[in-house]
């Protein structure tokens, strides 16, 4: 048997009231029962309006307002940007893009899905760039292209890391970390007998133009 809404309640719903009113009580580490006290109202009330089952008054919002030290509109901005981007565990393992040396799987939704590239014309451009890459024993990938402010983040997730760069060598082991900031053309590959799996984090091209 579904709910019904109230209009009231749907055309609320995007500000998140319920949520923010939680989200301050808790950054304020007062109990439903000292607010209570503090604003006269029932602890009852305050539950409801946390929990979204209740439509909040201007007038209470304003007198729980007075406690939190916010202003009204604090509660009626409306979010300009939401992106969630989920990346299951079978697509991580069930997906090849037919590299010989690197198997490069995007953790954006909106990223292209092609290796070491650019989004594709017309395409969401994400202000962040994320790739779990998979190198075989003795594979190399330039990661010059992958990040688009010449600087980035990899973490070694699995194996072992060697990376070059102007005639220079790191060896990275599992749980190393790295963060680069170079114009000049970087390389990596598997170190050892066994592969390497690593993350690679970089700044999207929505903020390198942004």
């Amino acid at each position: 048997m579904s709910k019904s809404v109230s209009y009231a309640q749907w055309s609320l719903e995007p500000y998140s009231i319920g949520m923010k009113l939680r989200s301050l009580r808790t950054q304020k580490r007062l109990t439903l029962a000292r607010l209570a006290g503090e604003t006269g109202l029932s602890t009852a009330l305050l539950s409801k309006l946390e929990t979204d089952r209740m439509v909040p008054t201007l007038g209470t919002l304003a007198t729980i307002s007075r406690v939190y030290g916010v202003a009204l509109s604090y509660f009626f901005n409306e979010p300009t940007r939401h992106t969630i981007s989920i990346t299951r565990k079978a697509h991580l393992q069930g997906h090849d893009h037919g590299s010989d040396h690197a198997r490069v799987i995007p953790l954006n939704a909106a990223s292209s899905g092609a290796p070491l590239s650019s989004p594709a014309p017309g395409s969401a451009s994400p202000r962040l760039s994320a790739q779990m890459i998979e190198l075989p024993a003795g594979g190399v990938a330039s990661i010059s292209n992958l990040f688009h402010q010449s600087s980035g983040l990899v973490y070694v997730l699995d194996g072992k890391l060697q990376l070059d760069s102007g005639g220079l060598q790191e060896l990275l082991d599992t749980g190393d970390c790295a963060y680069i900031e170079s114009n000049m053309a970087l390389s990596w590959s598997a170190a050892g007998k066994q592969r390497c799996r690593l993350l690679a984090v970089s700044p999207g091209l929505a903020a390198s133009h942004g």
